[in-house]
């Protein structure tokens, strides 16, 4: 890579990271599939939720949801797998020692899943959008503004899990953590306004509640209790914090 670009690196890091995911068909599976049916599972069960004084319909809830589930698997999970088979595999060490700079690595590793999140949020704006009579995005530069948040925050914090991730196979265990305090408490399919007022005061302060706010309030507009600036600053301060943790604890080479 000498005498390349900055550009160039992130470009040819970028493309091979892709075909490693193309390649591992259980990642594949995940990214493409997994959202969808949890999108059609949760709407099953958000039929039995009373959402009366919540100004929410099933349909607005589950595919809002389905937004914070790409976040979640296609960038958080599949990216701690990613960064800890590359960091196994040394590949990690042999890219440091070029002209690539650490932050060049890190970005390009992300980019595939991050490229592919986004593809899966158009879509799923599109036709979801078209299926459920749901309509245009009321406030697209609230939606698309939480989206990229949000997968910056999701991979800094993937970044930083895979430092306390010993293999591949306990990534499983390592993401769980985040994925069902977000999936129950961040309000991806069960909104804020039906927990009491202590509850939802703490899950206000969750990682990726912030992000769910500005994509729910940039699809369906803002309601009543959406605090969009609070719910950008809570979002950004996480992203500040996940990205300290990466640039002290990372690790770069293997844990063995």
């Amino acid at each position: 890579m000498t005498g390349t670009t900055a550009a160039g690196r992130l470009t040819a890091l970028g493309r091979a990271e892709l075909t490693l995911l193309v390649r591992n068909r259980t990642a594949v599976f995940v990214a493409l599939l997994m959202p969808l049916l949890m999108i059609v599972a949760m709407k099953s069960s958000l039929e039995q939720v009373d959402l009366g004084g919540t100004g929410l319909s099933v349909a607005g809830l589950a595919l809002t949801g389905g937004l914070g589930i790409v976040l979640l698997q296609v960038v958080y999970m599949n990216l701690v797998a990613s960064y800890v088979a590359r960091r196994e595999e040394l590949v990690l060490k042999r890219l440091r020692t070029g002209e690539v700079s650490d932050r060049e690595i890190l970005t390009g590793t992300a980019l595939p899943s991050v490229l592919l999140a986004f593809a899966q949020c158009a879509l799923m704006v599109a036709v979801g959008g078209l299926a459920f009579d749901l309509g245009a995005p009321e406030r697209p530069e609230l939606l698309l503004g939480g989206l990229v948040l949000g997968a910056v925050l999701m991979s800094a914090l993937a970044a930083a899990t895979s430092a306390l991730t010993r293999s591949v196979q306990t990534a499983q265990l390592t993401t769980l953590p985040l994925f069902m305090v977000s999936l129950l408490g961040s309000g991806l399919f069960l909104p804020l306004e039906i927990f009491p007022d202590l509850a939802a005061s703490l899950c206000e302060l969750l990682p990726l509640t912030g992000v769910m706010t500005l994509v729910r309030a940039g699809w369906l507009g803002p309601g009543a209790g959406d605090d969009v600036l609070g719910a950008a600053l809570t979002a950004l301060a996480w992203t500040v914090l996940a990205v300290f943790a990466v640039q002290r604890w990372f690790r770069w080479d293997p844990r063995r």
